[in-house]
């Protein structure tokens, strides 16, 4: 069946969108893709294909993603060769059986093999549910209810559960507005927060929480290393209460280093999640654990089909092997740090207002530190024009080659200028051409 795309005079790509926004709630299926996050009207919805870092809209426009590259998920780069390849063979010969594909044993193995402490391993297909997954097995093999968050971590009831007192709690842990309409009131209190590198919430969680307490769960990293003793501090009072550590590396890993970011820091949780970047956009999500802590998936019912499916496991065997051959992240380390040079640089020859570095590259970000929303959205509707999908952010990927970051750096340097003429004619939200994007989670009818 042929997708119609409507009237062929219009810009198919936002005649689409517009549809979509009147069947699909929420317009798209990933808030984070949703264009109204980048610049309302403007920002393209789709792509016919992508390659490396390019991609070509429905009217064939061409862009280089200089934003998130399948929000994190395509380290590689989009379409990789080598996991295609893999991938490809697994789909002419079945993706999927009444038995079960031997690649998730040989999968299990290599992740127990990249991280020796680990003993045990379970698949699903995405960061979601295997944050759900960790989080019912760390409560199976506990007997207890409390779990206590650190980070972004999805938007399943046990964690939107954070939200259900008067306070949202879980503002400041990536994204404000996060609503937990839906979520059983039941689950008041079973969820509670504290923030990264911050020992005396932690402690109060802690006092507070400790005999009920399932697991911690947290990012052991996001876009700085913890402060010394942090990790190790949180990781032996968790387990002195009775409870589990897990680290969520849904983010970070593969991206930061080899494996896990807690590899780099030294201190081995009792389970670990992994997905995004695992599968260079495939399907494919791995907890990890000690057998100790893995018991209560013995006990609990978690099961699902499409968690036997075998492009996902081909898709990350292949995938590991790439990025440990190429090491992927010390190529996105050097990517961003020339993209985040480029932004203090442009930043002061054009005299704007701009805040950047002091993370990590691997996960470049920026800011204006005046007019923040309304120059983020002319940026992004300036470099669209310049032919780049742009944010104040990047994740940089192995197809970020030195000759795409020399362009991407000479539309800045033009960008940036039109933008401090702008600012001096005091016209910013005229010249965005449409609203400001959207800061947090709201709805779009």
């Amino acid at each position: 069946m042929k997708l119609n795309l409507g009237v062929c005079d219009m810009n198919k790509t936002q005649a689409l969108y517009n549809r979509a926004k009147g069947i699909i709630p929420s317009g798209t299926q990933l808030l984070s893709k949703r264009p109204e996050m980048f610049a309302p009207g403007q920002w393209p919805a789709y792509y016919t294909k992508a390659k490396g870092c390019e991609v070509w809209d429905l009217d064939g426009k061409h862009y280089y993603d200089m934003a998130s590259n399948g929000i994190g998920a395509c380290l590689l780069g989009y379409a990789d060769p080598d996991v295609n390849r893999a991938v490809i063979k697994r789909i002419n010969d079945g993706s999927n059986s009444t038995l079960n594909c031997p690649e998730e044993v040989a999968l299990a193995e290599r992740l127990l093999q990249i991280h020796p402490w680990a003993e045990n391993v379970r698949f699903a297909r995405t960061g979601g549910e295997i944050g759900a997954v960790a989080v019912r097995i760390a409560r199976a093999t506990t007997g207890r209810d409390v779990i206590a968050v650190c980070g972004y971590h999805g938007w399943s009831d046990w964690y939107l559960a954070a939200n259900l007192g008067e306070s949202d709690s879980l503002n400041g842990h990536l994204l404000p507005g996060l609503d937990p309409a839906g979520v059983p009131k039941s689950l008041y209190g079973t969820t509670v927060t504290f923030n990264y590198n911050n020992i005396e919430q932690f402690d109060n969680v802690i006092s507070r929480y400790g005999h009920d307490l399932a697991a911690v769960i947290m990012e052991p990293a996001r876009y700085n290393d913890p402060e010394d003793g942090f990790l190790q501090y949180v990781k032996q009072k968790t387990n002195r209460c009775g409870a589990l550590l897990i680290f969520d590396e849904i983010t970070i890993g593969w991206r930061l280093n080899f494996g896990g970011s807690h590899l780099r820091f030294g201190v081995n949780p009792d389970m670990a999640t992994f997905a995004k970047a695992l599968g260079n956009g495939h399907p494919i999500a791995a907890v990890i654990g000690t057998k100790a802590a893995m018991e209560g998936a013995h006990k609990s019912f978690i099961s699902s089909t499409y968690w036997t499916e075998g492009v996902g496991p081909v898709a990350a065997i292949a995938c590991i092997d790439k990025m440990e051959r190429v090491k992927a992240w010390e190529i996105a380390d050097f990517a961003g740090g020339e993209v985040a040079r480029a932004w203090r640089e442009l930043g002061e020859k054009h005299k704007l207002p701009v805040q950047a570095g002091g993370g990590y590259n691997c996960l470049a970000h920026f800011a204006f530190t005046e007019h923040t929303n309304e120059l983020k959205t002319l940026y992004t509707v300036l470099m669209l024009k310049k032919g780049f999908l742009a944010n104040t952010a990047i994740y940089p990927t192995v197809a970020h080659t030195q000759s795409i970051l020399e362009m991407y750096y000479t539309a800045m340097d033009e960008v940036f200028s039109d933008i401090a003429d702008i600012i001096k004619k005091g016209i910013i939200v005229e010249s965005i051409g449409g609203e400001p994007a959207h800061t947090g989670f709201k709805r779009l009818n």
